[in-house]
C-alpha cells in the first residue's frame, strides 16, 4: 500500500494505525504523541489565527482520535478582524444531547424574561422539599432544611457554576418549558430545545447541534442575543472558578481560567462541553462546541460511571483546552465588544 505514516494516523484510531504500520497498539499511541509537528505549518506567521485554527485542528484531530468515540464539535477562531473562522468542524449538523450544556440556553431564556421587565434577578423563588432533587451533584440538596428561598440570580449561579439540577427546577418556576422553548426558537434555535414533560415547569435538558451551540455563544457576545448588562452577567458566571474546572480549563492557571467561559454536561455515556476563551482585554477568539458519546477508549464499564477529569474524553478536552489558550496568547483581534473578568483575588475570611 502507498500511505504515509501520517495518513495512517489519520485513520480515527490508535488501532488502525497500528494495523496499517505494523506496530503494537503501545507503540503507535506513543506514535500520536510524537505527532506535533507538520511541514506546511512552519510556512505560517507565528501569532496568526490561521496558523491557531491549523494548531487546533491537529490537536482536536489527535487528541478526539485517541480518546475514540463519537464526536460532534464546532471551533471557530478570530480573525484580527474579528470575523470567525473555522477551525474544527465535525458533525456539526448531528443533533445530538445536550445534557447539562444547555443550561446557557435556559439561562438565556430567563435572562432574556428579564431585560423585558417581566423578572427581576433579586426576584426570589421558594424552595420546598419536594422541589429538592437528591442527586449528589449540586449545593440545594445540601442544605438540609426546607422550605427555604433564594433570588432568581441565586438560582441562575448554581445553575451555570455546579450545575444544579434543583436550579433547573428554579428556573423552570419563572420560565416554563413550552416558554423556554418558544424563546430560543424566536431566537432561531430550533433544535436547541428542552423536552417538557407532565409538569409544565419542568423539563428534560433536551438537545441541540454543535452549529447551534457555537451560534448561540457567539450571538451572545456580540450582543445579539440579551442585553449588555445581562451579557455581561451571563458571562461572568460562566467564567467564574466556581464554575466547570475538570475538562477545557484543567491545565490552566486561576488567572487563566478567568479568561474561560465554559459549561459541561454530562450524562449516562455523554461527555459536553461548549464556551468562550478571551484574550487579556476581554475579547472572544476562540468559541467551542464539543459533544462525545459511545464507546471511549479503556473499559466501557468504567468510563460509564466515570464523570470526572480521568475520562478519556475528558483528558482530551483538557490537552485540547491547553491549546485553545496557548493559541489566543498569539492573537490579536479588532472584535467590536470586550467582557474583561476581573483577577483573583483569594480571601482568608473575617
Amino acid at each position: 500500500m502507498n500511505i504515509t505514516r501520517r495518513f495512517a494516523l489519520g485513520l480515527g484510531s490508535v488501532a488502525a494505525a497500528s494495523a496499517v504500520l505494523g506496530t503494537s497498539v503501545a507503540t503507535a499511541s506513543a506514535q500520536v504523541d510524537e505527532v506535533d509537528t507538520e511541514p506546511e505549518l512552519e510556512s505560517l506567521i507565528p501569532g496568526t489565527a490561521e496558523l491557531a485554527r491549523r494548531k487546533i485542528a491537529r490537536k482536536y484531530r489527535l487528541e478526539t482520535r485517541r480518546a475514540r468515540g463519537t464526536w460532534s464539535s464546532y471551533i471557530g477562531v478570530a480573525d484580527p478582524n474579528g470575523a470567525v473562522r473555522t477551525a474544527v468542524e465535525e458533525n456539526a449538523d448531528a443533533v445530538v444531547e445536550a445534557y447539562s450544556v444547555n443550561k446557557i440556553a435556559v439561562a438565556v431564556t430567563v435572562l432574556d424574561k428579564v431585560d423585558r421587565g417581566l423578572l427581576r434577578l433579586d426576584q426570589r423563588i421558594e424552595v420546598t422539599a419536594d422541589i429538592v432533587i437528591q442527586d449528589t451533584d449540586g449545593i440545594f440538596g445540601l442544605d438540609g432544611a426546607y422550605p427555604s428561598s433564594v433570588t432568581i440570580g441565586h438560582a441562575l449561579a448554581a445553575l451555570l457554576t455546579v450545575s444544579d439540577n434543583t436550579a433547573v427546577r428554579l428556573c423552570g418556576l419563572v420560565v416554563p418549558a413550552a416558554e423556554i422553548n418558544g424563546i430560543l426558537r424566536s431566537k432561531g434555535f430550533v433544535h436547541t430545545q428542552v423536552v417538557p414533560v407532565a409538569n409544565p415547569n419542568r423539563y428534560y435538558l433536551g438537545t441541540t447541534t454543535p452549529r447551534e451551540t457555537f451560534t448561540l455563544l457567539q450571538k451572545l457576545v456580540k450582543g445579539e442575543l440579551l442585553s449588555e448588562a445581562s451579557t455581561a452577567h451571563l458571562l461572568t458566571v460562566l467564567r467564574s472558578l466556581t464554575a466547570f474546572t475538570d475538562g477545557i480549563r484543567l491545565e490552566l492557571s486561576s488567572n487563566e481560567r478567568l479568561q474561560v467561559a465554559t459549561k459541561a454536561g454530562w450524562f449516562d455515556d455523554g461527555r459536553n462541553e461548549a464556551g468562550i476563551v478571551f484574550d487579556k482585554t476581554g475579547k472572544p477568539i476562540v468559541t467551542y462546541a464539543l459533544f462525545a458519546s459511545g464507546a471511549f477508549r479503556g473499559d466501557a464499564a468504567e468510563n460509564l460511571e466515570n464523570y470526572g477529569a480521568t475520562h478519556p474524553a475528558l483528558r482530551a478536552r483538557t490537552a485540547i483546552g491547553r491549546t485553545l489558550f496557548d493559541s489566543v496568547l498569539r492573537i490579536t483581534s479588532s472584535t467590536p465588544r470586550s467582557w474583561r473578568s476581573q483577577g483573583y483575588r483569594p480571601w482568608k475570611g473575617a
